[in-house]
């Protein structure tokens, strides 16, 4: 089965349509300050994603660092790819968004 990997809680959104992706996961409690020190938060996103895999997504919510630094770890264990859920207002709905950081093959030209 696929996770929905949701990069920090945020309590008062209602994130319960992204469970037809997968099961959720929440990596960051809704508490966490990434700006003072890093170094624990990249800790804890590597040992949460280390099974991040093509079919799972990234559902991003809260600090922005923490999107970043999430984002990272994920392309960094699965040669680059990772699939994102974007939130889509007019339609309210979330969209999966494929990324590959690698570019492998691909061109804009």
């Amino acid at each position: 089965m696929s996770k929905v990997y949701v990069v920090q809680e945020m309590p008062n959104h209602d994130i319960a349509s992204a469970m037809k992706f997968g099961e959720l996961q929440v990596l960051l409690p809704s508490n966490t300050q990434v700006a003072f020190s890093t170094a624990p938060v990249v800790r804890r996103l590597r040992n949460k994603l280390r099974e991040y895999k093509d079919g799972d997504y990234l559902l991003l919510t809260g600090d922005p660092v923490a999107i970043g630094l999430a984002c990272s770890v994920a392309a960094l264990y699965n040669s680059g790819r990772m699939t994102l859920l974007k939130w889509d207002r007019r339609e309210r709905m979330y969209i999966p968004v494929k990324v590959d950081v690698t570019q492998n093959g691909e061109s804009d030209d």
